[in-house]
């Protein structure tokens, strides 16, 4: 029996963790690291069955490390280029970008990617 490949979830840490005013200005990699763990024991709300988590992280948080459940994906240059070399690089996995940066929806879109708003990685 052929189990199915988890969906991959590619989360763009710097634009969630920038939808909510909460002061993550103060401490980048702290709220990095807060979304980090939240994803890891409450994965991602509306997406059945099993899911890889990739966390993409750029700047300040680029030193936030993995954790069982979240593979922390630093971004060397732009966090938006690096979010579509990792759906490019998916094959026919499905995936699921959660972002609500309108250009990198368009570009991750084009490559067959499904896409979210922030709210669904940070009720």
């Amino acid at each position: 029996m052929n189990t199915p490949e988890p969906v991959l979830v590619v989360v763009d840490a710097a634009n969630v963790v920038g939808s909510v005013p909460d002061g993550w200005w103060r401490d980048r990699k702290g709220a990095a690291e807060r979304l980090r763990d939240r994803l890891a024991s409450e994965g991602i709300a509306g997406v059945p069955g099993p899911v890889e988590i990739v966390l993409v992280v750029e700047g300040a948080a680029r030193d936030v490390g993995s954790v069982p459940g979240v593979r922390v994906s630093p971004a060397r240059g732009s966090g938006d280029d690096h979010i579509v070399e990792v759906v490019a690089s998916a094959g026919d996995r499905r995936v699921l970008v959660i972002t609500a940066d309108r250009e990198l929806r368009g570009r991750v879109g084009e490559l067959g990617a499904d896409v979210a708003g922030p709210r669904t990685a940070r009720p």
